[in-house]
This record gives C-alpha cells, structure tokens and sequence, in this order.
C-alpha cells in the first residue's frame, strides 16, 4: 500500500512537471483563439527564461482585437526587460484610435521607459497640466502672479528622444514672463488675460518635446508687490549711502588738511622762536664789532614796548 502511494506521488509530480515543462493547455487555449503557436515553441520559452503565459496571453489579446503579432517579437520584447502586455494595449488602443503606431514604435516607446499605453490615451485624451505660480513684472513695476492650464496631447512619433512636462512648464513659465514683461502696464494684463494665452501658444513651445499643446488658458492671475517703487526705494536709500559716504570723505580730508595745517603753523612758530633767540646773539656781536650803538638799542626798545601797549590795548 506504502508503494502505491510513493508511486502514484512520483507520478502526479512527473506529470506537474512533465506539464509545465510542455504546457499543453496553454498551446490548447493559443489554438482555439486562432493563434498559432507550436507546442515546442512554448517548451523553447521555458529554456530561454521567457514565461509562455505573457506570451501567449499578449497574442491571444490582440489577435482578438485584429492585430497581427509576432511570437519572435514579443518574445524579444520581453527579454529586453519589456511589458509585453502594456505595448499589446497600446497597440490595440491606437488601432481603435486610428492612430499610426507599429510594433516597432511602441516597443522602443516602452523600452526607453515611457509608459506607451498612458501615451496612446494620452493621445486620446489630452492631459491638463497645471503649472506652478508664474511670477513676473510689467512694465510700470507691479507684480503679477499668474497661474495656467496647458492642455497637452502626446505626441507618438517625439515620445522617444522627446522632452517632458518639466521642460513644456518650463517654456510656458518663460514665455507667461516674457509676455507679462512687455505689456505696458498691468492692467492691461488683468483687463485681457487671453493676450497671454495667445502669445504663448504662438511661441511654438511644444517643438521637440514628447507632446503637442492644444491650448495654454490663464485660471488666475493675483497682484503682488510695486517691485518699481521698491527698486526706486532701494536705490534712494543706496543714493543716500552713496552721499554719506562722500561727505564722511569730504570730512575726513578736511580734518587732515586742518591737521595739516596747524603742524605747518606750529613749525612756523618754531622757526620764530629759532629765529628770535639768534635775535640777542646777533645784538651782541653788533655791540661788539661798533656797529649798533646804545642809543639805538634804546629806540629799539621803545618800539617794543610802544608795540606791546597798542597789543595790549587792542586786546582789551
């Protein structure tokens, strides 16, 4: 009885693996659905680290749907680390669609690690893309802070090489600044938002990026600070440091040459008192050698002293 068991176990375990090694009902399913696969081709997959399943599903789905696959291609498709299923889908949508796209086309689309099925909707469908608040300044110095919906609609053959959302936000950042920059004045800007939406979509801004603009429409558009007169603020106040400055120099200079000045009077006066005290030496030698004579000394002192009284009186 023990045997029959370990028998009939060996069996049923050779007959699982005998199954998954030759998937039988899968290649049964595969031709009812009027895909035609061999059997030894599903084995082949197993060897080559391909799961049948995903294949034969992915066929299955999109002969279905009326599409002509290859089991080669799709097999290749996903040992390059492709979702088989999600290119199958977008294949099978853009086929409803009427949208040109091949196997060929949609794979690289998947391989470069852009979701082709969200593509091919997207294509459908267009996606509403809401920037970031724009800020920028007309021409007399108020802010504005502007906000806007750019509708996109993918575009299938720029999907591969193609920039994405962050460089289209970035071009219709620029462009709502530049556009905001060059009116007049800003009440212009509030009083017809749509000359923005005009001149931005005119731009071409969607050139070599992965999607196509339909239309770029301002939600709102808030005032913000008088950046003009805050600049004529900021430079009244560095005019006035700017002044400041000079007149500290002015001082300064003033300062030295006064300084200047007195050091040169002081050394004038010392000159004269040089020159004073050879004033008794020079008396004494013209004593000696005749050539002054008391009387005069007399007068000479009668001056001085005649000088020091009108001093004297002048000062009191």
């Amino acid at each position: 009885m023990t045997q029959i068991i370990i028998w009939v176990a060996v069996v049923i375990v050779a007959l699982i693996i005998l199954l998954w090694f030759f998937p039988v009902g899968m290649w049964f399913q595969a031709i009812l659905s009027g895909v035609r696969i061999s059997l030894l081709h599903l084995v082949l997959m197993r060897w080559r680290g391909v799961n049948p399943s995903t294949i034969v599903v992915a066929m299955i789905t999109g002969t279905k749907a009326g599409l002509r696959l290859n089991a080669n291609e799709l097999e290749a498709h996903y040992l390059a680390k492709g979702n088989v299923g999600k290119v199958v889908m977008a294949l099978i949508s853009a086929a409803k669609a009427n949208i040109p796209l091949d196997f060929q086309m949609a794979a690289a689309i998947d391989l470069a690690g852009r979701d082709v099925f969200e593509a091919v909707q997207m294509s459908v469908n267009p996606k509403v893309i809401n920037t970031p608040p724009v800020t920028a300044v007309a021409k007399d110095g108020i802010q504005l802070i502007c906000k806007a919906r750019v509708t996109v609609r993918a575009n299938i053959k720029q999907l591969v090489g193609g920039a994405g959302e962050e460089t289209v936000l970035a071009r219709v950042g620029e462009g709502i600044v530049s556009s905001i920059g060059s009116a007049d004045s800003h009440k212009d800007v509030l009083e017809n938002p749509d000359k923005i939406s005009k001149l931005v979509l005119g731009k071409g801004l969607d050139a070599g990026t992965a999607f196509e603009i339909l239309s770029i429409d301002i939600a709102d558009i808030d005032v913000g600070k008088n950046i003009g007169a805050v600049l004529q603020m900021d430079q009244a106040e560095a005019d006035k440091n700017i002044a400041q400055a000079r007149a500290e120099e002015r001082r300064a200079m003033a300062v030295a040459l006064e300084q200047e000045m007195k050091a040169k009077a002081q050394e004038a006066r010392a000159t004269v008192i040089e020159a004073e005290s050879q004033v008794p030496l020079a008396m004494a030698e013209a004593f000696r050698n005749g050539n002054l004579g008391i009387m005069d000394y007399y007068r000479m002192k009668n001056i001085q002293a005649d000088t020091e009284m009108r001093e004297s009186i002048a000062k009191d």
